[in-house]
């Protein structure tokens, strides 16, 4: 089982950034694909963004789009999420997850980490 733990989440007002780093266990890092997720209160789960082992393949949820990055450095086994010209909508708790990659989806596989809270004040 791999461990997840995230940081970097705060409060920051709209149009600020943040970046979150989710620094995972293990000696295969490399060959899993990794996302981010984030559930806002009284609101399901959602899909923010996703990357290959590789880096060859990324993807992002339409709400994020051009407004968020993510990338990852399989040295240092950890997965960021850059994220750019916050808006309240944006405020959830994050969380990081192993995921597979299949048909052009990714979903979830098994471990998350705990999250970190994001607040985007108006």
């Amino acid at each position: 089982q791999v461990q997840l733990v995230e940081s970097g989440g705060g409060l920051v007002q709209a149009g600020g950034s943040l970046r979150l780093s989710c620094a995972a266990s293990g000696r295969t890092f490399s060959t899993y694909s990794m996302g981010w997720f984030r559930q806002a209160p009284g609101k399901e789960r959602e899909f923010v963004a996703a990357i290959s082992g590789n880096r060859l393949i990324t993807s992002y949820a339409d709400s994020v789009k051009g407004r968020f990055t993510i990338s990852r450095d399989n040295v240092k086994t950890t997965v960021y999420l850059q994220m750019n010209s916050l808006k309240p909508e944006d405020t959830a708790v994050y969380s990081c997850a192993v995921v597979k990659y299949y048909s052009g989806i990714f979903t979830p596989s098994g471990s998350w980490g705990q999250g970190t809270q994001v607040t985007v004040s108006s």
